[in-house]
């Protein structure tokens, strides 16, 4: 009883601290989630766990924004290419004949945070988008499906299209929940999305709507920089610590 009295406790302040930080950035419900339960369960259980959270915050932050239908037509084959994606890479994450699920979910997140932290602002030519968002679209998919991590490298990618400031949050948006639902129709196609977990995912909304209210009260009191700084430190860390910590169970 205790122990399901600390998962509860555990997963309950994982999606406040999730909300909070999306809240603030606008972004990172599902990288700071799957971060934080990825060194409490496996990568496809959390992954279950976050999917009606990251739905209904990023359905807000998509229809929010002032551009869906142009970016929809823009972003159109990046997102086909998303659902492709996580279809090839979904019998990664749902293998449980190792912990090799949870070493590419922390070399993921430790990738991202060194990218946050010191690759340079790039741009994308426009002639080139209708090239490189397809391909991206696969790359990110098959992230998606092999991790449960959806801001790679979509994340990069959108930012180097040269977006307003609210097209970036509203591609962003759209990114993540076509992410998201292909994320939950392949885990339901390979049986690793049960009711109970479903009822689970639901639940966690709740804390992350909180999470996500208080960070967007305290946003403007806070340094964007150096809160961003520190949020890649901070997953730099979890993602090596989870990396290595799956590969020394392997060892074992």
């Amino acid at each position: 009883m205790q122990d399901i009295v600390n998962v509860v406790f555990w997963v309950s302040c994982t999606f406040v601290l999730a909300g909070w930080v999306k809240g603030v950035v606008g972004m990172g419900l599902p990288t700071v989630a799957m971060g934080a339960l990825g060194l409490l369960m496996p990568p496809v259980q959390a992954a279950a766990l976050l999917v009606v959270p990251s739905l209904v915050t990023n359905l807000w932050q998509l229809f929010a924004g002032p551009a869906f239908a142009p970016l929809l037509r823009r972003l159109g084959s990046m997102m086909v290419m998303v659902f492709v994606g996580t279809a090839l890479g979904i019998g990664f994450m749902t293998s449980n004949a190792s912990q090799w699920p949870s070493v590419a979910l922390g070399s993921i997140l430790a990738i991202y945070a060194l990218t946050g932290l010191f690759m340079p602002r790039l741009s994308v030519p426009a002639r080139l988008q209708p090239v490189l968002s397809p391909i991206i679209g696969l790359l990110t998919g098959v992230l998606t499906g092999a991790t449960g991590v959806f801001a790679v490298p979509a994340v990069p990618y959108l930012s180097a299209l040269g977006l307003t400031r609210d097209e970036l949050i509203q591609a962003l948006g759209l990114s993540f929940t076509v992410s998201t639902i292909a994320l939950a129709v392949c885990l339901a196609g390979a049986a690793s999305y049960s009711g109970g977990m479903i009822v689970s995912s639901v639940a966690a909304v709740v804390p992350a709507l909180v999470g996500m209210f208080i960070g967007q009260r305290v946003r403007d009191r806070l340094d964007p920089q150096v809160f961003r700084t520190w949020f890649f430190i901070a997953l730099l860390l979890v993602g090596v610590i989870m990396a290595v910590r799956a590969v020394i169970e392997m060892r074992a």
